[in-house]
């Protein structure tokens, strides 16, 4: 009997770490604190702007007395919360309770525009929203009109509760939840590879999984450990901060340094204060490090690590940041919400580190399979042969919220999740990205999806087609710029139709520049051509 050809034919890659055991039948919050016995009394997150330190023990009792809290409110398994916070104690306390009591937790960012927030409480079906005063005026109307209800973690405006509420309930009245390792703890939205953002399903097992292959075993990939200080200072409702930073941090028993914002001044001087060893950050941080006189007033000489993830990491860059830690070893990770979310990881990191070479976003992590396709054919291609990404592993996203579709042009038959980003392995299993196929735009490593502000320009009576795409920055990587055919006999200007843009949608949504022009270009099937666009781009167009 014959095989289908393909099954021998696909070329495998795997990380150089031999596989781990993990404990994939734990929940998320009791594979956290598997091993909070060793490190009960020590430091688990410190509050940067005020300096107030909560220990492992105190932040387990937090999240329990949370989990009996939510219970109380009416929240229940499989319901979801959404968290619109910054940075805070909180933030972390209202993840860890939901997960207890096996609800879903949904993170927006509290910029977010009204409609943007919204659009995915509603979508979410989130029952409960944690926020701050100053956002209530965001959510307030859809709130009351569908009976959801909102908490604050400062003062409460009318009709809002505070959330001593949940820290102040008694631990034991939380319920006993048969928690499933297929069960959503986490709904972080993301656009994926097209489209508009949508709910993706991270579960129990999936982030267990995420985080052992990069903290686990005799030689993690990411070698942290309990006397280490890491820096959050990336927004936790962004998936790379959440896993990597957060959950991998408490994994080990390493002290959290909670930051609300990064600003240059006193980003350093918490560094040095604190005797920071982990710097998880994104290009844009790395940039402003590498080009800030004022580092070199500060002793940041703990640092022992520095990851870059979120957006690729130029080599130039990487070099200008190395001579700012003098004993640190740089590297970065390459990540997709979806793919729960780290695909590769520096092998410069591991407790036994190899040799890396500079612009490469590591290897694949251990537990997992990576393989290069053509584009065009889908064929697997060997080492050296840029292609589309694919990852396959529990780690993966369980699917789109909602979305059957979505789901399977994503992760096809086989369980291989498709990235929409081009790359290739070369001789010494390192990765590098060349190109990206998927048409999400990247600014500082938040996703601007170009459908939903195409959406937005076309809503617009004096525009009769556009298009979005991306444009290279300096300090923002990439800026969202559009291709705009104005309607019969229009003159809708380029300020008028960036206004029209900034009022409804979070800063780094905006427009940045608008080139008028006859007509888009579209294949037969009506798809937008973005390739060309870019390269008119590429080429200097006028307008």
């Amino acid at each position: 009997m014959e095989t289908p050809q393909s099954q021998h034919s696909d070329v495998i890659f795997r990380s150089k770490l031999p596989d781990i055991h993990i404990p994939k039948h734990l929940p998320l919050h009791t594979y956290c604190f598997q091993n909070i016995s060793k490190f009960r009394s020590k430091p688990c997150l410190i509050d940067g702007p005020t300096g107030k330190i909560f220990t492992y023990a105190d932040v387990e009792l937090s999240a329990r007395r949370v989990a009996a809290g939510l219970h109380r409110l009416g929240i229940r398994q499989h319901e979801t919360i959404m968290l619109l916070l910054p940075n805070s104690m909180e933030f972390v306390f209202a993840f860890l309770g939901a997960s207890y009591i096996g609800a879903t937790t949904t993170m927006a960012n509290p910029f977010f525009t009204p409609a943007e927030v919204v659009k995915q409480a509603k979508a979410s079906n989130s029952k409960l929203i944690v926020t701050q005063a100053c956002y209530v005026e965001k959510v307030k109307d859809y709130a009351i009109e569908n009976n959801v209800k909102v908490m604050c973690i400062d003062s409460p405006p009318d009709g809002c509760l505070h959330f001593s509420d949940l820290t102040q309930a008694d631990e034991r009245e939380a319920p006993e939840v048969e928690i499933s390792p297929d069960d959503v703890v986490a709904l972080p939205y993301s656009s994926g590879t097209t489209g508009l953002p949508k709910g993706v399903m991270l579960t129990h097992k999936g982030l267990v999984t995420s985080v052992a292959q990069q903290v686990d075993g005799d030689n993690p990939n990411l070698y942290m450990h309990s006397d280490d200080v890491m820096i959050c200072v990336l927004p936790l409702f962004h998936i790379y901060s959440l896993n990597s930073v957060l959950l991998c941090g408490l994994r080990v028993g390493a002290a959290i340094l909670v930051v609300q914002k990064f600003e240059i001044g006193s980003f350093l001087g918490l560094m040095e204060r604190y005797k920071v060893t982990i710097g998880p950050f994104v290009p844009p941080i790395v940039l402003a490090i590498a080009k800030s006189p004022a580092v070199d007033d500060y002793d940041l000489s703990a640092v022992r690590t520095v990851m870059s993830g979120a957006a690729p990491l130029g080599r130039e860059l990487e070099e200008a940041a190395r001579a700012k830690f003098p004993n640190a070893k740089l590297g970065q990770g390459y990540g997709m919400t979806e793919a729960g979310p780290v695909l590769a990881m520096c092998l410069a990191f591991a407790k036994e580190p190899f040799e890396i070479k500079s612009g490469a976003c590591g290897t694949v992590v251990r537990n997992a399979e990576m393989k290069i396709v053509d584009p065009e054919t889908g064929d697997s291609l060997p080492q050296n042969q840029p292609g589309e990404i694919c990852i396959r592993g529990d780690q993966i996203m369980k699917g789109y919220l909602n979305d059957p579709e979505a789901t399977k042009r994503t992760i096809d038959k086989e369980g291989w999740l498709h990235t929409g980003d081009i790359g290739y392995i070369d001789d010494d299993d390192e990765l590098f990205i060349v190109d990206r196929l998927k048409e999400i735009i990247k600014y500082k490593g938040f996703q601007v999806a170009p459908a939903e502000l195409e959406a937005l320009l076309l809503n617009h009576p004096n525009i009769s087609d556009a298009a979005v795409v991306p444009m290279k920055d300096e300090s923002a990587g990439e800026v969202p710029v559009a291709f705009v055919v104005r309607s019969n006999g229009s003159e809708i200007t380029e300020v008028e139709v960036k206004q029209y843009i900034s009022k409804q949608v979070v800063f780094y949504k905006r427009i940045n520049r608008v080139f008028f022009t006859d007509s888009i270009p579209k294949a037969p099937s009506g798809k937008i051509l973005r390739k060309d666009l870019r390269a008119r781009l590429a080429a200097g167009i006028p307008n």
